[in-house]
């Protein structure tokens, strides 16, 4: 009798705290699709307009877009950005970034046998990489289905990295905010594992953390396999992409195999 008294009143207290925190975490994802939206307005339009010309007389390019915290460079959550510079040394670029107020972001235009790619690094918080991501894209003609995200992954380890082609956000922000700034999910992505937190350590301090001297060592190795793969995949001939943004989940759905592959240590 007492365990039922006590769970008659425990019950409700749980049921109202779930029902506040899922409230919290809804109102928090809409006030960043709002904040998504905003920044997106009419600059994007004017840098559309500015960029009519380009878009119509470069051709077709590539947009792979290192996510990740403006200043936090060093983190596991701004990998991606580790994984972007390590290609810029790679295609020797590295002292070709200036930075396009237009795009919100650092920028590098170069070529990978013959294919014309643009290299972006928002100077955008990661909740709102998309809009930096959005307006790359307007600026330099570069549909969805070719702009190559490059993200940290929590369910993956330290060493292991894979291709997604297209889909959900899979609780990713920064990727999260691409999708709602460009309006599909079909963008392929580059996942780079970081493992979860050990202990007792939170999800956000773990992400916002550097890498230990001995996690160093694996990530030099991961960097190295992230730029082979990502030179594979800016090589690859079109043989096939979605149509248009409003086909973009659909497209995803067709296209669920991941190429996963670990570094050698």
């Amino acid at each position: 009798m007492k365990n039922r008294s006590f769970l008659t009143k425990v019950c409700p207290i749980l049921s109202h705290f779930f029902k506040k925190l899922l409230n919290f975490v809804t109102m928090r994802r809409l006030l960043t699709r709002v904040i998504n939206r905003v920044l997106l307005g009419e600059q994007f339009k004017a840098t559309m307009i500015g960029a009519e010309a380009e878009i119509h007389t470069e051709g077709r390019r590539k947009l792979v877009v290192g996510l990740g915290n403006q200043g936090m460079e060093g983190t596991r959550h701004s990998v991606g950005m580790a994984v972007l510079g390590a290609l810029a040394a790679r295609l020797g670029v590295a002292d070709c970034w200036h930075g396009d107020r237009h795009v919100s972001g650092d920028v590098i235009l170069t070529e990978v046998q013959q294919a014309r790619v643009v290299l972006l690094r928002p100077r955008l918080l990661m909740n709102v990489n998309g809009v930096s991501v959005a307006r790359a894209a307007g600026k330099y003609g570069v549909k969805p289905e070719d702009i190559l995200l490059v993200h940290d992954e929590l369910d993956k380890p330290l060493g292991k990295i894979s291709i997604k082609h297209g889909g959900s956000a899979r609780g990713h922000n920064g990727v999260r905010s691409c999708i709602d700034c460009l309006q599909t999910d079909v963008m392929p992505r580059l996942r780079v594992g970081i493992g979860r937190p050990a202990g007792k350590t939170s999800v956000e301090r773990h992400v916002l953390s550097r890498f230990t001297t001995e996690e160093q060592k694996v990530l030099e190795a991961v960097l190295v396999q992230s730029v082979d793969l990502l030179i594979s995949q800016l090589s690859q001939q079109d043989t096939q992409s979605a149509s248009s943004p409003a086909g973009g989940r659909r497209a995803a759905q067709h296209r669920k195999k991941e190429e996963d592959s670990t570094a050698v240590i």
